[in-house]
């Protein structure tokens, strides 16, 4: 008997996507043992194949937002190909696409089209601002999402300008959210029997993360306070989040809410005496002053400064506090909570004689766990997908050699 993989099985899905956003919800359904057909362009395939190809590495971001999948080549552009698509969609559950608004319809894969061929099919589109709205027919990216959701005022610093970050939060976050949407439109259509369509954007999912700062922000009618420590709460309930350097530079966080939890961080820290002498033995009193604010900070500054900072994480975590290193994305990588739970594995490359650290799952499934697969070869499934939708091999090779597939 086999061990179980994932809990999606059974679950059929057809891709039209490329880039980050389109294709990382049926990765993650993929780990979790859903088949998932992508559908590439003949000979070409999807463009992301060639990016960031390290020499004797394949690409890291195909890579790691295609893994599991299998990949079938058609030229959506023929009605051969369409009519091979349409087959897939008569037997899947799931269909994805992140082409700009229109475009979808255009090609002939438009939801309308589809759910005529399956009316239980759940339709995930993925665009960059959202189906309505002054721009929705603008292609969408990454940073472009970034900009206008708010996020990059999330880690900025006072005085200077407002940037967008390097990892793609904003494809993530969509992805995320197109993978929780498609399953719940996917049990509504297993009850009754009805598909849907369900939208998806870059810029939504952006609000999204924003979380409760941004209702906080509506409510007050003004930008949070940024920089190192995000000060919440009431002088009654106060709460703190900073970020210190140690005596070697090496930053750290802590993060507490009430007045007892900073007596007892602060003792713990041996700062507490120190603090109270200047007016900081109760956290409350610089939650409405901006000049009582930072000074605290200076002196918490210089006070982290005199140690190191395991010491230090260490002493509030035995307090009860919690605390972390900020790690870099390399320690990030190495750390041994990350390790330990697999939230990076190791895969085999055989093609390249080489076992390499990717992202593990983020779940874990106690009866049917994930499985981490690797990316397909362009193509690489095309016999064993069309032979199992009834085409002969003297008709597959007509395919290959009208360059339909």
């Amino acid at each position: 008997m086999t061990e179980p993989h994932g809990p999606l099985q059974g679950v059929r899905v057809v891709a039209c996507s490329t880039a980050q956003a389109g294709t990382v919800p049926y990765m993650l359904m993929a780990d979790l043992g859903a088949e998932v057909i992508k559908i590439e362009v003949p000979e070409t395939g999807d463009n992301s194949r060639g990016s960031t190809v390290m020499p004797g590495f394949p690409s890291t971001y195909f890579e790691t937002n295609n893994r599991g999948v299998k990949s079938l080549t058609l030229n959506l552009k023929t009605q051969e190909g369409r009519d091979i698509l349409k087959k897939l969609v008569a037997r899947a559950d799931i269909f994805g696409q992140n082409f700009r608004p229109g475009a979808a319809e255009k090609n002939g894969f438009g939801y309308d089209e589809l759910r005529r061929v399956n009316p239980k099919l759940v339709y995930i589109s993925i665009s960059g601002y959202g189906p309505k709205g002054p721009h929705a027919e603008l292609p969408g990216t990454d940073s472009m999402a970034q900009a206008l959701g708010g996020i990059a005022q999330a880690y900025s610093t006072p005085g200077q300008p407002l940037r967008t970050g390097i990892v793609s939060v904003a494809d993530e976050t969509c992805a995320i959210l197109a993978f929780g949407g498609a399953l719940a439109a996917l049990t509504y259509a297993r009850a009754t029997g009805i598909g849907q369509k369900v939208d998806c954007s870059l810029l939504g999912g952006q609000i999204r993360l924003m979380g409760w700062t941004l209702t906080t922000t509506m409510w007050r009618d003004r930008d949070p306070v940024t920089g190192q420590a995000r000060i919440t709460g009431t002088p009654q309930r106060p709460g703190i989040s900073a970020s210190f350097n140690d005596r070697d530079g090496k930053p750290l966080v802590f993060q507490l809410n009430g007045a007892r939890d900073w007596r007892t961080a602060m003792t713990a820290l041996g700062f507490y005496e120190h603090l109270e002498y200047a007016g900081f033995g109760d956290l409350g009193v610089v939650v409405s002053s901006d000049e009582k604010r930072a000074s605290l900070l200076r002196m918490l500054d210089e006070l982290f400064a005199t140690g190191p900072r395991d010491d230090w994480v260490a002493r509030l975590r035995e307090a009860d506090i919690v605390a972390a290193p900020i790690n870099t994305l390399l320690e990030a990588s190495n750390d041994p909570d990350v390790v330990a739970n697999g939230y990076v594995a190791e895969v085999d490359y055989p093609k390249y004689g080489k076992r390499l650290k990717v992202h593990g799952s983020p779940w874990h499934f106690s009866e049917t766990p994930a499985r981490i697969g690797i990316a397909p070869e362009l193509g690489a499934d095309n016999d064993a997908i069309l032979a199992e939708l009834g085409y002969t091999p003297a008709q597959i090779q007509d395919f290959l050699d009208r360059k339909i597939i």
